[in-house]
């Protein structure tokens, strides 16, 4: 598998180096910190958010340094010298803990962890966020397309529609939550991805009739020719068109391997198709539907039993419609020995502190019980949890199992195993998400997985609380 170009480590915000610079200048820049991405929202009013991202992150942190033209620059915007000379040098060596790519994760508690000097794991807070945010929207709109789309296949078609570059993770960010191909040449190549396309409106525009743009095309890609049937009259012209070069390949010895429609009533369109392929002994011949699809379009379709093999998703799906950002943060938990957090007067952006873990409970049989506990690292009673925002929530556990979520995946810079194959990872997150019930999975106000802090955690939080609103 490809991977990625060096990205600079000047891929970051102006604050993370002024700050570096004040670290290291105050004389902490070997002082060790902990710090912890999470999200506080689940992003289309679902229930669960698919991981992605990781080890995007991981390869690129790998790699991480200053180039000479980024100190330059940095010293025209007057950096400190010494601060510079320590940039030129700079390598993450820190380490990564974190929930596996392609878990199922929910609001509030940590996802991923990062330990390393306080100024390695400041600087590296901008990529963090870009890399896993962006990914895990993704996959977590394509996940939510697979499940309405069963075992029909998936199409990344979003790269025109996507804000620049991002089409790129943006397909494999698709493939993780269950897209089967992506139009997306590069990110193909690159990563391994299946590459899927048809055909242009253009194509059948540039010939003088309909006809002889299907002949053309037909001719030029007899392996793999689908038909887009929709530029001028779908069942006046396109598919009785597509009928005539179907049967004119078949004398070929050749086999037409589709149409797709691109506008008007997709299930309308999409049966009356049907009918007049089968009425012409097609039956094989798959009919593909795009524009402006989404989970609930695609559900609606499949509910009128519309006869469609093939979806391709576009500006919904790498857009991250209608939400268009997660809104994960990296917040710091720990350095210099002691526990760290953000206090609020609104109380859902108060930080949970210390070094943790997160465990995932399960009845004797394996059945995961909807609920996750953040806990302390070395802290393994889990027969209690207490709601992280009220404290008067709370819930007791009797003979369950437990799940660490947390695991190394990064130690002193490098990565502690080889990138798995994106359909490996794909795998892992249907595997996941089919633990999950399926009242967690409606599209329609989904039950809420039950996050909450240990005995332990919670009591060290609030004397910290308490401590820091005295000194007050």
């Amino acid at each position: 598998m490809h991977k990625p170009s060096l990205i600079s480590a000047a891929y970051t915000d102006l604050y993370e180096l002024t700050m570096a610079q004040a670290y290291f200048l105050g004389g902490h820049k070997d002082t060790t910190a902990v710090f912890d991405y999470f999200f506080r929202k689940l992003p289309f009013n679902g229930g669960y958010v698919v991981f992605a991202g990781l080890w995007t992150l991981l390869e690129i942190l790998e790699d991480l340094r200053f180039t000479p033209e980024d100190i330059e620059y940095l010293r025209e915007w007057g950096f400190d010298k010494t601060f510079l000379k320590y940039l030129g040098d700079f390598r993450f060596r820190g380490s990564v803990d974190s929930s596996a790519e392609g878990d199922i994760v929910f609001p509030t508690r940590p996802v991923l962890s990062i330990e390393g000097s306080v100024i390695e794991a400041q600087i590296i807070e901008t990529l963090v966020l870009n890399v896993l945010n962006f990914q895990s929207l993704i996959a977590t709109k394509a996940s939510r397309m697979r499940q309405s789309a069963g075992e029909r296949k998936l199409i990344d078609f979003g790269m025109r529609r996507a804000h620049g570059p991002s089409a790129y993770y943006a397909a494999r960010a698709a493939v993780i939550g269950g897209f089967d191909a992506t139009s997306n040449v590069q990110a193909g190549k690159d990563l391994g991805i299946p590459v899927s396309g048809t055909m242009a409106h253009s194509y059948v525009q540039y010939f003088d009739d309909e006809l002889s743009a299907f002949r053309s095309f037909a001719e030029h890609w007899p392996e793999n020719c689908i038909l887009l049937a929709d530029t001028y009259n779908t069942l006046e012209s396109g598919v009785p068109n597509a009928i005539t070069v179907a049967r004119e390949m078949k004398e070929r010895g050749q086999e037409l391997k589709g149409i797709r429609l691109d506008s008007g009533d997709l299930a309308y369109m999409a049966k009356r198709s049907r009918k007049m392929l089968d009425d012409s002994g097609l039956k094989d011949v798959k009919i593909a539907a795009s524009n402006q699809l989404d989970e609930h379009l695609i559900k609606s379709l499949l509910e009128q039993h519309a006869p469609i093999d093939v979806f391709g998703v576009g500006t919904n799906l790498v857009t991250g419609q209608p939400d268009a950002a997660l809104d994960g943060v990296y917040k710091l938990a720990f350095s210099n020995g002691k526990a760290k957090m953000k206090l609020s007067e609104n109380i859902s952006k108060i930080t949970i502190p210390h070094k943790k873990q997160v465990h995932r409970l399960r009845d004797k049989q394996g059945k995961i019980l909807g609920a996750d506990i953040i806990s302390l690292r070395d802290d393994n009673d889990l027969s209690k949890m207490y709601h992280p925002l009220n404290p008067a929530k709370s819930m007791s556990f009797k003979n369950y199992k437990s799940e660490s979520l947390l695991h190394p995946f990064m130690k002193n810079g490098s990565r502690l195993s080889e990138t798995p194959s994106l359909s490996s990872i794909s795998a892992y997150r249907a595997e996941r998400l089919a633990e999950l019930p399926d009242e967690y999975k409606r599209f329609d106000n989904p039950h809420i997985y039950k996050i909450g802090l240990s005995r332990k955690l919670k009591e060290k939080r609030d004397a910290m609380i308490n401590y820091y609103q005295e000194k007050e």
